[in-house]
């Protein structure tokens, strides 16, 4: 295992690598952009608010960062540079790349899920559950889901319209992060302690898989699924065509955000505790770097990704 020494770049620094994690530290109220391949801290940049949500968009080169406590979404190019920004309220909270470079945001406190254009100008505008977390898109681009925490859903819409197709209760309590992964939605229950997997065609809650303390995030990389246990500290990896748990491993303290490396084999995940960002290797499941993050690394959303044109 290697620990990488945190760096202090301009975040006008151009970046030199391809692939790349946009790394939000709530205390610190800092974004830190990292060469996964190297473990390299190519450049920090301060965003006030206690910034957290986050998503990368390699299709466009840019990485949306939502400041909680203001609900100020920045706009962030691959060098790190702040390139453009909107108040969109307190309590904007998830976010997940849409098509044609937009991007979805959920409202926390308003219970809707926005569609925002490249311009960030809202396309559309629809009721969730209460207290959406998460969001997610399917593969093909055309349905986006929602985690609404305190109705125990999801709720699925479809994504050119935000047309409501599906609302399903969730198998344990607060379901909080969502992914997409092989034609379902799955969502990390934190007061459950559960993964749920939803098909999204049938709108049926498909089965759960027990996790450890707290589940915030989730994951697939080797074939696996993983999730990040605040509480307890680990990852959860189970297989997702049965369902199985296959271990749970030690990976710092209060893991959240977690997300695929390029290439498939190998996930980085945010220990808010510990205040790193870890590389474990999915087949292994050994740790293969980790790299000292300012205060409060959290990164929930898709924060990993490389660069188209780098």
């Amino acid at each position: 295992m290697r620990r990488a020494a945190l760096a202090t770049l301009l975040a006008a620094s151009p970046a030199l690598a391809g692939d790349l994690a946009f790394v939000t530290s709530q205390n610190a109220e800092m974004v830190t952009l990292v060469d996964t391949s190297t473990g390299e801290v190519l450049a920090q940049t301060p965003i006030a608010g206690k910034p957290a949500p986050v998503a990368y968009d390699p299709a466009t080169g840019r990485a949306y960062v939502v400041a909680a406590e203001t609900g100020r979404l920045h706009v962030l190019d691959e060098a790190g540079g702040l390139t453009a920004s909107r108040d969109l309220g307190e309590g904007a909270f998830g976010l997940a790349a849409a098509p044609q470079g937009g991007l979805f945001v959920t409202d926390w406190f308003g219970a809707r899920l926005l569609h925002l254009d490249r311009e960030l100008q809202t396309v559309w505008d629809v009721p969730t559950g209460a207290a959406p977390a998460g969001v997610a898109v399917s593969d093909d681009s055309r349905l986006v889901a929602t985690a609404d925490r305190d109705d125990d859903a999801v709720s699925i819409f479809d994504a050119e319209t935000g047309g409501l197709l599906h609302r399903i209760k969730t198998a344990g309590a607060h379901p909080f992060g969502i992914t997409f992964h092989d034609g379902r939605f799955w969502t990390a229950d934190v007061q459950g302690d559960t993964v749920s997997v939803i098909d999204p065609v049938t709108g049926r809650l498909m089965g759960s898989i027990p996790t450890g303390s707290h589940p915030y995030a989730l994951a697939f990389a080797g074939g696996r699924g993983f999730v990040t246990n605040q509480y307890a500290g680990t990852l959860t990896v189970f297989d997702p065509q049965d369902l199985r748990v296959l271990d749970e491993i030690p990976i710092g303290d209060y893991p959240e955000g977690i997300s695929p490396l390029p290439g498939g084999d190998a996930l980085a995940v945010a220990n808010w505790d510990s205040d790193t960002l870890v590389l474990i290797d999915a087949e292994s499941l050994a740790i293969t770097a980790e790299i000292d993050m300012p205060s409060g690394p959290r990164a929930f959303g898709q924060f990993t990704g490389r660069q188209v044109s780098p």
